[in-house]
């Protein structure tokens, strides 16, 4: 009995090293971010493979520089609304296209499914010449809207809310037929509740989407006080030179916001992460 204890022991030792190993493996590249935002830009470009820590001082001024020059609380606002806004709308357009393609029975309903799935199969950036010209013929360049439209509607979504629909029981559908549901009133009281975790799900990857999203906000805002700020990061990039200590300041102001919504909805992402079996 011992020795299986000593064995048991020794197996946990092991996994709780390797697990540390990968956490130190995967915090690595922010703490070297952290360290580069308070360097002078000659320690920042220096090849001494040594030189980790700053030799002439912690430039804390290097985050209010940044601050200052880059407008930081509007780049906050807009990418805050436009998740906020692709959120929303993902989460309302595929709660009701996954209900009508798991549980309703419809003319056409597998030639617009396969759609569906040939919209999932595509690169989006094929879609990025058809999008600008719809955004611009609206008049929604530099414009929340403009951020949001490509987010109105998502293929993922929708088959995420599908498999979500079609794993609850036929009977819950019968049940509200004869206390004299409507379809309507089944979708919303009885049905939408019950996928719940997807939603989460769909939201957290929505969230994730969108603040990564770095092409089409460089593309349908030119304007500094509309676009996000992985555009705004971007655009920090000089074409002879650049200022890391600058840009890795910046970034560590920008990955701020999604470390907030991070604690703030911990136990609903992690249930939305374990019920969806999806991964990041």
């Amino acid at each position: 009995m011992s020795d299986m204890k000593k064995n048991n022991r020794i197996k946990k030792s092991v996994i709780y090293i390797i697990l540390a190993i990968m956490v130190v493996i995967m915090m690595l590249p922010f703490v070297w971010m952290l360290l580069t935002a308070v360097k002078t830009n000659q320690e920042a470009i220096s090849v001494d493979p040594f030189y980790i820590f700053p030799h002439d001082g912690w430039h804390w001024e290097n985050f209010v520089k940044v601050w200052k020059n880059y407008n930081f609380l509007t780049l906050y606002l807009n990418t805050l609304v436009m998740i906020a806004l692709r959120v929303l709308c993902a989460v309302l357009t595929a709660t009701m296209a996954g209900y009508a393609f798991g549980r309703l029975k419809f003319p056409g309903k597998k030639i617009l499914f396969a759609l569906v799935l040939i919209q999932m199969m595509i690169p989006a950036q094929i879609f990025i010449i058809p999008q600008y010209i719809m955004v611009s013929k609206l008049g929604w360049m530099n414009s929340a809207l403009g951020l949001l439209f490509p987010g109105m509607v998502t293929a993922f979504g929708t088959y995420l809310l599908k498999t979500s629909y079609q794993s609850l029981p036929r009977d819950l559908e019968e049940a509200a037929k004869i206390d004299g549901c409507n379809i309507g009133q089944t979708f919303l009281f009885v049905m939408l509740p019950l996928t719940r975790s997807g939603m989460i799900s769909l939201g957290i990857f929505t969230a994730l989407f969108a603040f990564k999203d770095l092409m089409w906000p460089m593309i349908v805002c030119t304007n500094a006080n509309t676009t996000t700020l992985s555009a705004g990061l971007a655009k920090m990039q000089g074409q002879y030179g650049s200022d890391y200590p600058s840009m890795m300041a910046a970034a560590v102001l920008a990955v701020i916001p999604m470390i907030v919504i991070y604690i703030i909805f911990q136990k609903q992402f992690v249930e939305g992460i374990a019920t969806s079996g999806g991964k990041l």
